[in-house]
């Protein structure tokens, strides 16, 4: 059932005299993918820098689950349910696919049980890495050391290693960045499996996966939201067409006919979209 279960209101961060967000507000609601699409430095990835408690808001303020987390740290949101990917992988690379999931999984064992090793913790933490580990199509990698799989299965990895904190809202910054077309399918497939039990936050450059992707869209430029609504009704949106097409490329609209658009050229947005970059 679809549900509000991440809220964002208002959200600012200034730096100095800069808003790299500014007044951004968003529902994240379980069983849909909000995606997040704009330029360089559009303040993408502050924003999720701030719903992950990485920073901490200049006003504005966020909820989980119906509670407050405005301020909290990012490790006590992560365990209020709160999972999230970044930009660069982050994962432990001379230990196996294995051992990085069942770290992740361990990491929601508290203190006292992972000390006393109580049966009971072991076994639960057991069974969320091989739920993750199944999740992520990572079976038959398990035993790999993780600095020796492709670059997509690192990326997947990197899921899975966020499923198995049990987490029911999932920010993931840029998961196809460095992916060829082969990788990119099998990531885009795994997060509409993900799709059916979570939230999801996605910022992304590739724009072919944004509109195979994304139930809601939101176009921020300049820390600000320009657009925000159905994919559809975000690519017709003149604001949109007007600030990147230029009026002429608006009044056109997006390519029509058959072909298939180019990488980062979906819906007629511009190419540069489709590098990667910081923001």
């Amino acid at each position: 059932m679809s549900e509000v279960l991440l809220c964002a209101r208002g959200l600012t961060k200034r730096f100095g005299g800069l808003a790299a967000v500014n007044d951004v507000s968003l529902d994240l609601w379980r069983q849909r993918i909000h995606a997040v699409i704009g330029p360089n430095g559009a303040g993408k990835s502050t924003l999720t820098n701030l719903l992950s408690g990485d920073l901490v808001p200049t006003a504005g303020k966020v909820t989980l689950d119906g509670r407050d987390i405005t301020g909290w740290n990012p490790e006590r949101i992560s365990r209020a349910g709160l999972g999230r990917s970044y930009q660069k992988t982050n994962i432990f690379l001379p230990f196996t696919v294995w051992e990085n999931i069942r770290l992740a999984a361990q990491s929601r064992t508290p203190q006292a049980a992972r000390w006393l090793r109580l049966a009971t913790s072991v076994k639960a933490a057991n069974e969320r890495a091989e739920r993750a580990l199944e999740l992520a199509g990572l079976q038959a990698r398990r035993g790999f050391v993780a600095g020796t799989i492709s670059h997509g299965e690192q990326r997947q990895l990197e899921i899975a290693m966020t499923l198995a904190t049990d987490p029911h809202v999932l920010l993931l910054d840029e998961p196809l960045a460095g992916m060829g077309t082969a990788e990119a399918e099998r990531m885009v497939a795994l997060l509409l499996r993900l799709k059916q039990e979570h939230a999801m936050l996605l910022v992304e450059h590739d724009m072919d996966a944004v509109f195979a992707l994304a139930d809601h869209l939101t176009v921020m430029v300049n820390g600000q939201v320009i657009a925000s609504g159905a994919p559809a009704q975000v690519r017709a949106d003149a604001n949109v067409q007007s600030a990147y097409l230029g009026e002429e490329d608006a009044a056109a609209g997006p390519p029509q006919g058959g072909d298939a658009p180019t990488r980062g050229r979906a819906a007629g947005l511009p190419a540069s979209w489709g590098a990667n970059s910081n923001g």
